[in-house]
């Protein structure tokens, strides 16, 4: 979290997440609707500027939870974007 909040800080500085789409060898999506019961949060969404995924780097700075799903789910892995639409769409959040 020390990283994240300094690198929005610095000046002309944004805060960057990279990771891989999927885990578990490609039969799990990272990019999630939601998170498992008890799992621990560092940083708040206001603080991620870019999450950077083999796929595409979506810019979340300033966007609207409905533009952040878009942007999230344009960056995951195909085979989990017509799921990860579908959940949304479940959850109530039309995209």
């Amino acid at each position: 979290v020390d990283f994240v909040t300094g690198a929005q800080l610095s000046k002309g500085g944004r805060s960057i997440i990279a990771l891989p789409a999927t885990a578990a060898g490609g039969t799990v999506s990272r990019l999630v609707t939601q998170l498992s019961p008890g799992a621990g949060v560092v940083t708040s969404r206001a603080q991620i500027d870019h999450v950077v995924t083999e796929f595409g780097v979506a810019s979340l700075r300033g966007c609207s939870l409905r533009e952040r799903a878009r942007a999230l789910i344009a960056i995951a892995h195909p085979d989990f974007q017509d799921p990860l639409h579908r959940q949304c769409f479940e959850a109530g959040l039309r995209l």
